[in-house]
């Protein structure tokens, strides 16, 4: 045997017993309360500690919450303590406690002395997993969220393009026929009134799709979704954006696609919106496992403290949000008058992660 023999067990117990994080009641047949660590005693009132420490068999019931059944989230039908014969290794319990309010636990207890009905009943603690828990279902559910938004978008971008846009391309064709049939000079003058007006909304109905999920960014991913975008914003607002990619056309998976994609648009957004700048720089690649985002404006830049919602505060919030649904990391740095870098790093398989 190793050096922790049989003799040196009780003096480890009871120092289990002083210094544990978990409560630890010792309990009679009765329910009667015969010692418990200070752990426990932390987490009772004054008044219900006195109780117990009086012999109150019912002391129990006046800071406990319930259990969780498979019926009911807090229960007190069939508890815990009613039968002095059951042993439960693990359940979950609510206990009303000092300071505290109500927490949950996860609970055991177990008689560890047959004859004279003693037994001992300990309590776990559950906040931070239940926190981690609800972070994590959080996280889930913005990730089912975002991606019902992308496929929603996905499915009114192709409408818009298929139907509604080629419906509006057919009806240019008829219209300028017109132009050569035996017609006054009046009619033809509204005939090409017409046409400029439908003209136009056809390129708003295309702006429009690529808004909502440029097809480009599905089937040739972020290089060439990235350039028809920035082409756009050039010819439409004069932004002039020196793009440097340094993926050589490789492709990730589509959530890590479309989370890249709308930070950058995202932050062109901003500096076209707040930086009053005339260009910009985007530059994307990916190294060492990670692929890398950067957007530079030399703008009037912003106070990162300010969390004012006007401007770029929901942007930014945004941005994270989704960054964080492929485990990436957005660092913003912006000075008022020195401009803004906004860069975003996603991990990646190594060597691309190619589809």
């Amino acid at each position: 045997m190793n050096q922790f023999s049989n003799e040196n067990l009780p003096s480890l117990l009871m120092n289990l017993y002083g210094n544990s994080g978990e409560a630890i009641f010792f309990f009679d047949r009765n329910g009667k309360v015969l010692t418990m660590n200070s752990a426990a005693k932390d987490i009772l009132d004054k008044d219900v500690y006195e109780q117990m420490m009086a012999g109150s068999t019912g002391a129990i019931c006046r800071t406990c919450r319930g259990y969780t059944s498979s019926d009911e989230l807090q229960t007190c039908h069939s508890c815990y303590m009613s039968n002095p014969d059951e042993n439960i290794s693990s359940f979950q319990v609510y206990f009303d406690t000092k300071g505290k309010g109500v927490i949950p636990y996860s609970g055991s207890i177990h008689t560890i002395d047959e004859e004279s009905g003693i037994r001992v009943f300990m309590l776990r603690d559950l906040t931070q997993q239940f926190k981690t828990q609800e972070e994590l279902n959080q996280k889930l559910m913005m990730k089912r969220v975002i991606k019902a938004q992308e496929d929603e978008r996905k499915r009114l971008s192709r409408e818009l393009h298929d139907s509604v846009a080629q419906e509006m391309l057919s009806s240019l064709v008829d219209l300028r026929v017109l132009k050569y049939m035996n017609i006054d000079e009046e009619v033809l003058k509204k005939v090409q009134q017409t046409e400029g007006s439908l003209m136009r909304l056809l390129d708003d109905i295309r702006h429009l799709s690529v808004e909502l999920r440029p097809a480009t960014l599905d089937d040739l991913g972020l290089e060439a979704a990235f350039r028809t975008h920035f082409k756009w914003i050039e010819k439409n607002y004069g932004l002039i954006i020196h793009f440097h990619p340094e993926l050589e056309s490789k492709r990730y998976e589509g959530e890590v696609e479309t989370v890249v994609y709308r930070i950058c648009q995202e932050a062109v957004f901003n500096a076209l919106k707040y930086a009053e700048v005339d260009e910009l720089v985007v530059r994307l690649y990916e190294a060492v496992g990670f692929l890398y985002l950067v957007v530079v404006d030399e703008g009037k830049g912003f106070e990162l403290k300010n969390t004012d919602p006007k401007g770029t505060g929901l942007g930014i919030y945004s941005m994270k949000e989704r960054a964080e649904l492929v485990d990436g990391n957005l660092q913003i740095r912006s000075e008022i008058g020195k401009g803004t870098v906004i860069q975003l790093e996603v991990p990646v398989v190594e060597g691309g992660g190619n589809k």
